[in-house]
C-alpha cells in the first residue's frame, strides 16, 4: 500500500518497538503540519475472550474536552417531554411517525439514540434496526432514563459509549489535532481509565495489551496505559 508523503514524514519521526507517554505521542502527531484538522482516535487492545458474554467490555465515558464531533441525537420521548428534549439539544424526535419510517425504510440518520423508561415499549419494533448499529438505548450505556436534559446535554458535551468489537479491540474519538496538548491527554487519560474501570471480573492475565493513539489515516505510536 503506497503512503501519503505526509504519512511517511511522520512515521521517521516515530521510534520503531518505543511505547511513548502520552504528552510524547501528542507532541509528535501535533508537529505534523496539516491543511485540516483529522480527529486524533486511540485503539485499545484487550486480553479478553469476546466470544464469552461475560467479558464483554461495554461503557460510558466523558471525555472532558470533547471529542470536537458533534453528535446527531434522536430523543424517544413522550409528548410532552418534546419542549425539555429539543431545548437540550436533541436534533430528532422520535415521534410515531419516525418509528414507523424507521421500520418501514431501516434508515438511520443519527449517531446517537436516547430513551425514557415508557418509550421502551414503544420503539420495540425497531430494537433490532437499532441493536444492528449499536444504537440501542441502554441503561449501561446511561441512554435510558427519566432525565432527557440530563442524557442529551451529556451527549453534546462529549459523552461517548464504548464496546470491545469482535477482536477484542476498543476504540474512540479523543479530540481533534488542534486540540490543546493538555486537553488532548486529559482526553486520552479519561478514555483509558474508563476502560479500565469497566474490566469484567473474569478477564485473566494482561488486561491492556497494547494501546495506540494516531490520526486519522496517519500512523500509530504505542502509548503507555500506566496512568
Amino acid at each position: 500500500m503506497k503512503r501519503s508523503k505526509r504519512y511517511v514524514a511522520l512515521a521517521t519521526k516515530i521510534e520503531k518497538g518505543k511505547i511513548y507517554s502520552i504528552a510524547e505521542a501528542i507532541k509528535i502527531l501535533k508537529s505534523d503540519k496539516l491543511k485540516f484538522d483529522p480527529s486524533v482516535e486511540i485503539h485499545l487492545r484487550l486480553g479478553i475472550d469476546p466470544k464469552k458474554g461475560d467479558q464483554i467490555v461495554r461503557g460510558v465515558v466523558q471525555i472532558p474536552h470533547g471529542t470536537g464531533k458533534t453528535k446527531k441525537v434522536i430523543a424517544f420521548v413522550s409528548p410532552d417531554q418534546e419542549k425539555d428534549a429539543q431545548s437540550a439539544g436533541a436534533d430528532i424526535i422520535g415521534t410515531e411517525e419516525v418509528i414507523k419510517n424507521i421500520k418501514q425504510t431501516g434508515k438511520i440518520n443519527f449517531d446517537v439514540a436516547i430513551a425514557t423508561p415508557v418509550m421502551m415499549k414503544k420503539i420495540a419494533p425497531i430494537a433490532k434496526i437499532l441493536g444492528q448499529k449499536g444504537l440501542m438505548p441502554n441503561p449501561k450505556t446511561e441512554t435510558i432514563g427519566p432525565d432527557v436534559k440530563k442524557m442529551i446535554q451529556g451527549v453534546k458535551a462529549g459523552k461517548a459509549t464504548f464496546k470491545n468489537d469482535d477482536s477484542g479491540n476498543v476504540h474512540a474519538l479523543v479530540g481533534k489535532i488542534s486540540f490543546l496538548e493538555n486537553n488532548l491527554i486529559e482526553n486520552v487519560q479519561a478514555f483509558i481509565q474508563a476502560v479500565k474501570k469497566a474490566k469484567p471480573a473474569t478477564s485473566k492475565g494482561t488486561y491492556i495489551k497494547n494501546a495506540v493513539i494516531c490520526t486519522s489515516m496517519g500512523p500509530g505510536l504505542k502509548i503507555n496505559t500506566n496512568l
